[in-house]
């Protein structure tokens, strides 16, 4: 279709690794299987995220068995985490069941600091994040926006961090915008929003200020129709990547006319 959003030829590539598309997507809080299906075929997900302890007791009415074959169905790629983990012990245990389990190394660190929040130990991750390196784990740790923090994430090695906008599953949209651009501004290595977003064009912003991609749940799982909440969030993601590609306008103060008048015939000079 001429004038269809492309990304053809720029691919996200996270730990030398290019991925199909910018949107990844979480997997629980579905209304149903067939509705989770619908919508990961409508966003058409480079990654799906899975949780060891959550997935087994939000599908236990359909059976852990048939969830995961849904999964494999799909053939998208997974990215396990460590959700519910709140030590550094708990998160490794976790990490390496997931390695065993989905034979991968991608992990996505989660270590929550507050049950309330559900915001990540900003004290703890840094040395979370160095041992599962260590080990082998192609680590993408959910952080927040606090610039220091992403700077030491990038310092033991990982090679993306994927900060907040807002607390996990409040659709608030970025809360911080200036730290939020500062902190992509500063760091050179890729980074996925994660949590917080709740419209497409929460997500079209941050792609907007040169984000590389984002990673959604709740904001399509629990929506009134997910699969067009789906097919929408991927459209903005795509939109939003081409926005920052193009180099769109800086806002002005002052309005300035689209057409010029210079040379007009019936131009007239105020008297």
């Amino acid at each position: 279709m001429v004038g269809a959003p492309s990304l053809a030829g720029d691919p996200l590539v996270l730990y030398g690794t290019p991925l199909p598309g910018r949107l990844l997507l979480g997997t629980a809080r579905y209304p149903s299987p067939r509705v989770l299906e619908q919508a990961v075929r409508a966003a058409a997900p480079a990654m799906l995220t899975v949780s060891l302890r959550r997935q087994a007791a939000a599908h236990h009415e359909i059976g852990g068995q048939a969830f995961w074959d849904l999964l494999r169905e799909l053939g998208v790629p997974l990215l396990p985490n460590t959700a519910g983990c709140h030590s550094t012990e708990e998160v490794i245990a976790t990490a390496q069941m997931a390695r065993e389990i989905f034979e991968t190394d991608w992990i996505k660190l989660e270590l929550i600091g507050d049950d309330y929040t559900l915001q990540p130990d900003t004290l703890g991750l840094v040395a979370a994040a160095e041992r599962l390196l260590r080990e082998g784990f192609k680590v993408l740790p959910y952080c927040t926006e606090d610039l220091v923090l992403c700077r030491r994430l990038v310092d033991v090695g990982c090679q993306a961090v994927m900060p907040w906008a807002a607390p996990i599953g409040t659709g608030k949209g970025a809360l911080n915008p200036y730290a939020l651009r500062l902190l992509r501004e500063r760091l050179e290595v890729p980074m996925l929003i994660d949590a917080g977003l709740g419209l497409p064009s929460h997500a079209c912003q941050v792609m907007e200020w040169g984000y590389d991609g984002v990673l959604l749940n709740t904001a399509i799982a629990q929506a009134g129709d997910p699969v067009a909440l789906a097919r929408a969030f991927a459209q903005a993601v795509s939109a939003g990547r081409l926005a920052y590609r193009g180099g769109a306008m800086a806002a002005q103060d002052s309005a300035t006319p689209s057409t010029p008048v210079i040379g007009t015939p019936f131009w007239h000079h105020a008297v």
